[in-house]
């Protein structure tokens, strides 16, 4: 087995341990609570699911980017928030419900944006792009909501053994994590430095970072939202993103280690902007993000 097979696997590994975790700590209040307030669901889908795609068309079309990088820009476009999210963004002080909430809901509208995106995109750049619902909910159903239901059902019928079991398995995710992500990262920097310096990283850091004010914008008025779904706009899905750009465009091998590097571009890019934009909060704002 190689490194182009055994990565993704990986991936998925660490993705599914990651979501089941999260599920042994939620309640399906948390897992519906967007589906119940269209209020905040439409924001999030406008900053998720149609700001970026346009932002990475805009990049992808004035760039002179190579292929992979241009691949990676568009099927990460379309992917929505990752599992791993809203770990962090719990531990950042998100609200529960809102944050999980956010992740299951963007997969849930993957079912169905990713298919009409694919096919915009194949008109705009004149290639035969596609991903089928069938697929995209299959994807969704292994990656995110079954592990997170399994997750919930067994939280809801033994809550303690939930609560102990959950950690370990959050832990055991970042691991496999890890190890996905480091050989990646090995083969793209030993065999393509030039792709680190030719506009790739600059275009990675642009949409992170226009996305996470993007989706700062969009979070309306309750401080506690703001950064949750600005880092869920930076944000991507990349077991999603890869077996997009798997159906469409198998032969690019750089893929792969380039979805990983967004990965760790765009969690850079969070971690600073979101201390950035906690350095602008007033006392009133900072007392209202945290519950007091």
């Amino acid at each position: 087995m190689n490194l182009q097979t055994l990565i993704p696997l990986l991936l998925k590994a660490s993705i599914f341990l990651t979501v089941f975790a999260l599920g042994l700590q939620a309640t399906m209040a948390d897992a519906t609570f967007l589906f119940r307030r269209p209020r905040l669901l439409i924001p999030g889908f406008l900053s998720i699911d149609i700001t970026m795609p346009l932002l990475a068309l805009l990049l992808v079309m004035t760039l002179n980017l190579q292929p992979a990088v241009k691949v990676a820009l568009v099927v990460l476009s379309v992917s929505p928030v990752p599992p791993i999210f809203p770990k962090k963004q719990l531990k950042a002080g998100g609200e529960e419900d809102y944050t999980i909430g956010l992740l299951v809901a963007t997969v849930v509208l993957a079912i169905t944006v990713i298919p009409i995106a694919m096919e915009i995109f194949g008109k705009v750049s004149g290639e035969a792009l596609h991903m089928s619902v069938l697929s995209v909910a299959i994807i969704v159903f292994k990656t995110v909501l079954t592990p997170l239901l399994l997750g919930i059902a067994l939280h809801a019928v033994a809550s303690k053994l939930a609560g102990r079991i959950a950690k370990p398995m959050s832990n055991i995710a970042a691991v496999i994590l890890i190890l996905s992500a480091l050989p990646a990262l090995f083969v793209l920097i030993r065999n393509n430095l030039p792709l680190l310096v030719n506009g790739t990283l600059l275009a990675m850091a642009v949409f992170a970072l226009v996305g996470y004010f993007v989706g700062y914008l969009f979070g309306g008025p309750d401080p506690r939202d703001r950064p949750v779904l600005a880092a869920a706009t930076a944000s991507r899905h990349p077991g999603l993103a890869l077996a997009i750009a798997h159906a469409n465009f198998p032969n690019q091998k750089l893929v792969v280690p380039t979805v990983i590097l967004y990965v760790i571009v765009s969690s850079a890019i969070t971690a600073l902007a979101s201390k950035f934009m906690k350095t602008r909060k007033t006392p009133a704002e900072l007392k209202a993000s945290t519950g007091d």
